[in-house]
């Protein structure tokens, strides 16, 4: 007899912005392509203080009413670290206030579910990250140390074995050959170890004059500086996950509504565009000016015809500047 997948519970990001429509899309996307998800789904949301200079928090009640009606929960948490200065940390902090000892999958909260999630063999003890990254972080300076060096210093800083985290297929100072992780998503056993592990870590690099990493931003880089010394302390890596499942048919990291149109499948568009229809949802959405264009009104199909999917530009920003240039871009 087949043994069930684990139960596990999902956590997003909801804020007083864009991230709230997000997280609206994201939990109707759920509901809708992963009917069998039986874990819990908790909007996250941050909680005004001292660390910020403006309520975070959602207080667009149509918003929560929605979320509500999707099964959400509202999780709030409070930042004692980041905050204003770098709301990237939410995503850092909002593990501490989840349930311990529980499975969880981190989404980014402009991500669609796209397919069956309980069909991703998860093993929870060996976390993993989104590998759909690019060679960000670190930027070797001239003078400065390279790949190699950065890297090193922060495991050795953290009393972690470097060479077990290498892919040694790749030359040394080739930014692949080192472990890196997009934020996107990461899953682990217990949040609450794995956001006491990473909040040490990112502070640590942050406030800790690592010589090494003189002249490195780390803003927005400082989760995913962290993030790849976590996953491998926890005993995880590159290859805890079968290709082509997140990033892929079951989870698209979208990122920005233009970008949505310009890159991703048609599959994932038909799941934005009919999660959005029913009234319940479409008449929230309407409240944020990308979503109300582009999809409600199906300007993102004007994007859509601008590009070859099967042909994209290698960079980004020329895919922005087409966009841009034909007065499309919203955000």
């Amino acid at each position: 007899m087949q043994a069930s997948p684990p139960k596990f519970n999902i956590v997003i990001i909801g804020q007083n912005n864009r991230l709230q429509y997000e997280a609206l899309l994201f939990a109707a996307s759920l509901r809708h392509s992963s009917p069998n998800f039986a874990g819990r789904l908790f909007v996250a949301v941050p909680q005004p203080g001292p660390r910020w200079s403006q309520d975070p928090s959602i207080r667009n009640e149509d918003v929560l009413k929605a979320l509500r009606q999707l099964d959400a929960e509202i999780l709030p948490f409070d930042n004692h670290v980041f905050g204003n200065s770098y709301p990237y940390g939410n995503k850092i902090e909002a593990l501490l206030a989840l349930p311990e000892a529980e499975p969880f999958v981190f989404f980014d909260s402009d991500t669609l579910i796209t397919g069956d999630l309980t069909s991703v063999p998860f093993d929870f003890d060996r976390p993993s990250a989104s590998q759909k990254v690019e060679g960000t972080w670190p930027k070797p300076t001239l003078y400065g140390p390279g790949f190699d060096g950065i890297w090193s210093a922060l495991y050795r800083r953290f009393e972690l074995d470097f060479e077990s985290s290498l892919d040694t297929s790749k030359p040394v100072d080739y930014w692949r050959r080192y472990l890196y992780f997009n934020a996107g998503y990461f899953y682990y056993s217990c949040p609450r170890q794995f956001g006491e592990r990473f909040l040490d870590y990112a502070r640590t690099i942050r406030d800790g004059k690592i010589p090494e990493l003189a002249g490195q931003n780390l803003d927005p880089w400082l989760d995913q500086a962290a993030l790849p010394l976590v996953v491998h302390s926890f005993g995880g890596g590159r290859d805890a996950l079968p290709s082509g499942l997140l990033d892929g048919s079951v989870s698209c990291h979208y990122r920005l509504f233009p970008l949505l149109y310009a890159r991703e499948s048609d599959h994932a568009i038909e799941v934005l565009e009919t999660v959005a229809a029913p009234n319940r949802v479409k008449k929230v959405l309407k409240g944020y000016d990308p979503i109300k264009k582009l999809v409600l009104q199906r300007k993102g199909h004007k994007i859509r015809d601008l590009f070859d999917r099967e042909n994209l530009p290698q960079r980004e920003q020329a895919i922005r500047n087409t966009i841009k240039n034909k007065g499309l871009w919203m955000r």
